[in-house]
């Protein structure tokens, strides 16, 4: 059971409760993000710099999600803006570091083919329903972030052991992408399955 509301989180119902408004914030920290990491790729200042706003933008993900489910504060459109923010902060992230060359091209585009056919994917069975993140998916976010946040602070300059970390995180991260992935197709198809078996007329 969820507790009460305080002020500071909102009100049930509300679009504009602490959650929604922390997504909004994710959103637009991504522009920033983009500009401190390309306008001056290789002064390792701003790319300190870039980073921290990058995990600013992903401490929002983490309060706004437990604030939500804390204070029975989900809402709709959290569930669906949420895992956007989170793709168009990762997603400029990753194409930033392939631009700069320090991240191959393949794997951002089956990363972002992913990402973004997933979420195509949620609004386009909107009608039966909402499709929320799951565990594996909250595991992939973390997986993907943690391997960003080691190649953002400029992985030619990190010492060895700490670039084989982020070696190895960004290949979890892409094994996790994928049957995440997979996942959320089955479930997608699942959703439609039961809607249709129950004979109720999906919403338009």
């Amino acid at each position: 059971m969820s507790e009460p509301v305080p002020a500071w989180a909102g009100r049930v119902g509300s679009r504009w409760n602490l959650p929604n408004i922390l997504t909004t914030v994710r959103v637009v920290l991504v522009p920033l993000f983009a500009w401190m990491l390309l306008s001056h790729p290789h002064d390792e200042g701003w790319r300190v710099g870039a980073t921290v706003v990058f995990l600013l933008a992903i401490a929002t993900d983490f309060v706004d999600g437990r604030v939500a489910r804390r204070y029975g504060l989900v809402t709709d459109f959290g569930k669906l803006w949420d895992p956007i923010a989170d793709k168009a902060l990762t997603g400029m992230a990753f194409i930033g570091l392939s631009i700069l060359g320090e991240l191959g091209w393949w794997i951002t585009v089956i990363i972002l083919v992913r990402e973004w056919g997933i979420t195509v994917l949620r609004w386009g069975i909107r009608k039966y329903g909402v499709m929320a993140a799951n565990r594996g998916g909250k595991l992939k976010t973390a997986t993907q972030s943690a391997a960003l946040t080691l190649y953002l602070l400029w992985l030619a300059a990190l010492p060895a052991p700490v670039r084989w970390l982020a070696w190895f995180l960004m290949g979890a991260a892409f094994v996790l992408t994928v049957l995440t992935g997979l996942d959320y197709i089955r479930e997608a198809v699942r959703m439609r399955r039961r809607a249709l078996a129950s004979g109720s007329d999906p919403r338009p």
